[in-house]
């Protein structure tokens, strides 16, 4: 699962979308893997914040805890991990436009499979993968734009 990268227009101002992404208590009312996520380390959130957290993803369970290691307020976050089975960076930007906030989500990541197997599923991992990306993103712009209602 090398890269997988989606994006979704959601109908809101910029600032509401990055609020509610960067409460870690939210993933999971959006992000159909995300189990569990919290912030464990004091403070505000900037560059050296930490997060851990359990997803499931194609119905392997796994815990992880990511290092915030790029903060632009209201534009991009980008997390490493730094713990767990799973080496993996995450990008999450925003950028403002016509239609409120265009988010780009993007995981770059080890194969989880390992050795030759991995190698010829990864192809296939990714596309389930990204399906799920996508349907999460849909997941939240329906909920923001719910909440405006």
């Amino acid at each position: 699962m090398p890269t997988t990268e989606e994006s979704v227009v959601i109908a809101r101002p910029v600032s509401e979308v990055w609020n509610f992404v960067l409460d870690p208590h939210n993933w999971p009312s959006w992000d159909s893997s995300n189990l569990e996520c919290e912030q464990i380390t004091d403070g505000e959130v900037g560059v050296g914040t930490r997060w851990r957290g359990v997803n499931r993803i194609l119905g392997k369970r796994f815990d992880w805890e990511n290092e915030f290691t790029e903060f632009e307020p209201h534009k991009l976050v980008v997390t490493k991990s730094v713990g767990g089975k799973l080496n993996f960076t995450t990008t999450s930007k925003l950028e403002e436009t016509d239609g409120g906030t265009r988010f780009t989500y993007r995981t770059e990541s080890e194969s989880g499979l390992g050795g030759v197997f991995g190698k010829l599923a990864d192809p296939l991992v990714n596309t389930a993968y990204s399906r799920m990306v996508r349907a999460n993103l849909d997941n939240l712009a329906d909920l923001l734009t719910a909440q405006s209602d």
